[in-house]
């Protein structure tokens, strides 16, 4: 049985089970991939390129339906986030066809001596090797695929091993696009059969979103062999309140920042830290918002919370809340774990020796802190290894803006969660990654800006 298999995490049931992609296949596509490079990029137009991924986008919303089922059963996502998230990456899709071409113009650059003319030329590097995570299939490999292939890079996919089927809809999607044999080509492929990509010549650049340590050990294998890469990775984002003239819509802007996707996102909320003043109303509301919030089946429309994407990231997350508690931290709600699901807990007193402290919590766990002042609200933030959201909420406009400037994260959203958009820059520092997608720095990656200057 291959590696790449569907097992739905609410019922147990399994599915879609690809052959894995040999060593010859993989080399096969390597080199279908060269090939397309050298010669459909090559003798395309932005504006052309740009025309096949409009149809891309369409194909999204033709088949938004049979493609949020697919991510349903792969890893329990909530049928109306399972449909958001196929919107989204759609409307990626369409903000690259519409804007490559701006992004991608000759850019003239003012010479000091007044002699001659000079300007910037931007153009694809080649094959591009992109290593995607479970947790939102479709909208991780938009950002990836849609800019770079407006490009003119041409695309290996890797999608996580519990992503088969999701990643099959995708490729055909970009086929019956009209993309050509080789343009993007999806891979069942090994951490082993990775690294041999990597190091292959004809693979220029490498994206991840994934783990720390996949981060690190894909960073590694291109840097060797001295490749271009993108990583992002995970993240432990705070959401510090200072001020609100409204509670209830703060605490229910915290629950959905911590509780979206099953609290399996990357740039979730997931410590709150909260000023003095505001703390014990904030945290008996949102407590009894986190535990009122009950798991139920992904296939309805009323489901806001699912399974999490595996009994193993159930047990995983378990162990986490259990090494909390047994360090002197103080949980509400059970934490219970039954197979892949997992009910909503909130911790307290998580002291900076505790292990909670400095972790992320990838599921239904939240963490609250209270903050003295303005200063130790920053301090509790950036006492962190991760770098990649973060959200301030505070009525003072100015406030805002001076703890925005301090935070050490990739990302701002004041008064608000759930802001990204297609054209706003997504990334983090720290060990949260480095390299950004969406918005025009998502299609800087991995491009040749040649410098062309002419005396005459």
């Amino acid at each position: 049985m291959s590696d790449y298999i569907v097992t739905n995490p609410a019922t147990g049931e399994t599915g879609f089970n690809p052959a894995p992609t040999t060593d010859a296949e993989a080399s096969a596509s390597l080199a279908s991939a060269d090939s397309a490079y050298r010669t459909w990029s090559r003798s395309t137009s932005v504006a052309e390129r740009a025309a096949l991924m409009q149809r891309v986008a369409e194909l999204h919303t033709e088949r938004r339906e049979l493609l949020a089922d697919i991510i349903v059963r792969e890893m329990g996502k909530p049928v109306e986030q399972a449909l958001g998230e196929v919107d989204f990456s759609a409307a990626i899709y369409s903000y690259y066809a519409e804007n490559g071409e701006t992004f991608l113009a000759d850019e003239p650059i003012e010479l000091l001596d007044g002699e001659g003319s000079a300007f910037i030329r931007r153009s694809s590097l080649g094959v591009l090797l992109g290593i995607m995570p479970w947790n939102f299939p479709y909208y991780q490999v938009a950002r990836f695929a849609g800019p770079n292939l407006v490009l003119g890079n041409t695309i290996l996919l890797k999608h996580a091993s519990q992503c088969p089927e999701s990643a099959a809809a995708i490729e055909t999607i970009f086929r019956d696009a009209g993309f050509p044999d080789g343009a993007y080509r999806n891979l069942f492929i090994t951490s082993e059969q990775v690294a041999d990509l990597i190091a292959d010549p004809r693979v220029v650049g490498v994206s991840l979103t994934g783990s720390e340590r996949a981060g690190a050990a894909v960073a590694e294998v291109a840097g060797r062999n001295l490749k271009k890469v993108v990583l992002e990775l995970g993240g432990s984002d705070p959401f510090i309140l200072l001020s609100t003239d409204d509670m209830d819509a703060t605490v229910a802007a915290a629950v959905a920042g911590r509780l979206d996707n099953s609290g399996q996102s990357c740039n979730a909320a997931k410590r709150f830290i909260v000023a003095d003043a505001l703390y014990e109303e904030f945290l008996a509301k949102f407590t009894d918002a986190m535990v009122g919030t009950v798991a139920g089946d992904p296939t309805q429309s009323a489901t806001e919370l699912g399974p999490l994407s595996s009994a193993l990231a159930a047990e995983r997350l378990s162990e986490q809340l259990s090494r909390a508690v047994a360090s002197g931290a103080k949980a509400a709600g059970s934490g219970a774990q039954d197979g892949a699901w997992f009910s909503p807990a909130v911790l307290t007193e998580v002291t900076p020796d505790n292990p909670a402290h400095s972790e992320e919590f990838f599921g239904p766990v939240a963490i609250v802190y209270r903050a003295a002042d303005e200063a130790h609200a920053l301090e509790l933030a950036n006492d962190t290894p991760f770098g990649l959201g973060s959200y301030v909420f505070t009525t003072d406009p100015e406030q805002a803006l001076r703890v925005a400037d301090q935070i050490e994260a990739g990302m701002v959203f004041v008064n608000g969660v759930g802001l990204d958009s297609p054209e706003l820059p997504f990334g983090g520092i720290k060990r949260s990654g480095f390299g950004r997608e969406l918005g025009r720095y998502g299609i800087e990656e991995f491009v040749n800006r040649k410098m062309i200057r002419v005396l005459r």
